[in-house]
């Protein structure tokens, strides 16, 4: 069975029913599916013609089960006694191991995905590399800059036009905060949730001060927390944490906060960053998800303010560090060249959005260096 998590509209439905063409689809937002679902895993093997000694092997998707109250049951019953006859996605728009009531049921009878917006080495190619690092690939410098204005969801970006995005938006907003928050959290306070989530689109790329939040939105700190917790979970936003294993007199609790939707992001530089935060992310979660090893995705701050935007690590070691730079114009930043000696990584990239692409491989590279960011940012995922 295959778990395929991601935001709203960023198009885990239409990528399912594209990859198994001959196929039964489930929506729990659909009423004659949900009366069928709650009457259990045998009325939809019925519907489905399981029973019988002929029949051949299905693929079913069950999309937004998770808004189900028994959702987990219904799926291990199901996978338990027609598995064999079956092939299974479950696709959601929140965290699919969240909404969880005891034990993990489900164990050892999926692997869970986690889908993202587009992405600049998609644009280059559209066959996924099963390597961590692809090779250098030709991309249009237009498509990186639709991707920071637009965003990478499917269809603000195949539109082009701000004003679209701008509607997409606004209902995308309207769907999280007065159906989602409300059908997966027990949040009454949707306004104040809404209010809290448009100062995070203008705190992109900084720390998280959950007093200074709490003290904004008229709440206490353990409320604000509460509720970036269940943006996080919807798929809204996302955080960093510092790494601080060998670094003297590191920052140790404070996260980061990012956007999934980066084109939400108040302030132009922001947007850079938080771009470059959800290529490396996704990255992290693709590599994970493969089976490629454990990655993880940190910041790295000291208390004399020595900062790196990004490191990645793998296997609970740091393999590359990023920092991010609008112009070419900037040499290569000190606190990259010290973080590297520090850490021992094998690469460390100085990001410059203004350079003009290359054909090289980047990670040929074992010192500090400063690299196009569409070169780097193509050799991704």
């Amino acid at each position: 069975m295959v778990m395929l998590s991601g935001p709203r509209q960023v198009g885990k439905t239409t990528s399912s029913r594209a990859s198994a063409p001959d196929h039964r689809y489930f929506t729990w937002d659909r009423q004659s599916d949900r009366l069928l679902i709650t009457r259990g895993p045998d009325a939809v093997a019925d519907d489905l013609d399981l029973h019988t000694a002929r029949s051949t092997s299905k693929s079913v998707i069950f999309d937004e089960i998770h808004k189900y109250r028994k959702w987990r049951s219904f799926l291990k019953g199901f996978f338990d006694v027609y598995g064999d006859r079956s092939t299974v996605i479950v696709t959601g728009s929140a965290r699919l191991n969240v909404y969880r009531r005891g034990g993990d049921s489900l164990m050892g009878r999926y692997f869970p995905y986690r889908m993202h917006p587009l992405s600049v080495a998609e644009l280059g190619s559209a066959e996924l590399s099963e390597s961590e690092i692809r090779g250098p690939v030709r991309i249009d410098r237009s498509a990186l800059e639709t991707l920071l204005e637009l965003g990478g969801f499917p269809e603000p970006f195949l539109k082009g036009t701000r004003r679209f995005t701008n509607r997409w938006r606004r209902l995308r907003a309207e769907l999280l905060f007065r159906e989602d928050l409300r059908d997966l959290t027990r949040i009454q306070e949707t306004g104040q949730v809404q209010v809290l989530a448009e100062l995070l689109a203008h705190r992109a790329g900084q720390l998280l001060n959950y007093s200074s939040l709490a003290g904004e939105v008229n709440v206490s700190v353990d409320t604000i927390r509460r509720w970036i917790t269940a943006l996080e979970s919807l798929f809204f936003c996302y955080t960093v944490r510092p790494w601080f294993r060998n670094v003297p007199k590191s920052l140790r609790k404070q996260p980061k906060v990012y956007l999934w939707d980066w084109s939400g992001a108040a302030d132009a530089g922001a947007r850079r960053e938080n771009l470059v935060a959800s290529h490396l992310l996704k990255a992290v979660h693709w590599w994970t998800d493969l089976g490629l090893g454990e990655y993880g995705l940190f910041y790295l701050r000291d208390k004399l303010r020595r900062e790196v935007d990004f490191l990645v690590t793998r296997d609970g070691e740091p393999w590359f560090l990023v920092e991010v730079k609008s112009s070419a114009s900037r040499s290569l930043s000190r606190h990259l060249h010290y973080f590297a000696g520090q850490l021992q990584v094998r690469h460390a990239f100085q990001l410059v959005f203004d350079l003009d692409a290359v054909e090289a491989d980047l990670f040929e590279h074992e010192t500090p260096v400063r690299v196009p960011a569409l070169t780097f940012l193509g050799q991704l995922v």
